[in-house]
């Protein structure tokens, strides 16, 4: 089954200090929060307007402080799995 505990995070000035194109310093609350939740089973989600290498400096970052980020592309996919399994979520048709 699949965990639908999933929060989509903010890149800079959420938990890196904002100095886009760069990176920012890390946020000791975001680190620590970030580490609680997935240690509770939550999965994060990068939600950022960084592309090309911009995003991937931040991606590279992200695995340095060991935030493991689930794919933006992965997270919508298993939404539309969820929702297509969901019986609430299909269309009765009647006679």
């Amino acid at each position: 089954m699949l965990n639908n505990k999933k929060i989509a995070v903010d890149f800079d000035g959420t938990i890196v200090d904002d100095a886009y194109p760069g990176i920012g310093k890390a946020k000791i609350f975001a680190f620590e929060t970030l580490k609680r939740l997935q240690a509770e089973g939550f999965r994060l989600i990068l939600w950022t307007y960084r592309h090309g290498k911009a995003l991937d400096e931040a991606v590279e970052f992200c695995k340095k402080m060991e935030w493991n980020f689930m794919p933006l592309i992965q997270a919508l996919k298993e939404k539309f799995l969820i929702q297509q399994i969901n019986p609430e979520n299909w269309m009765q048709t009647g006679s």
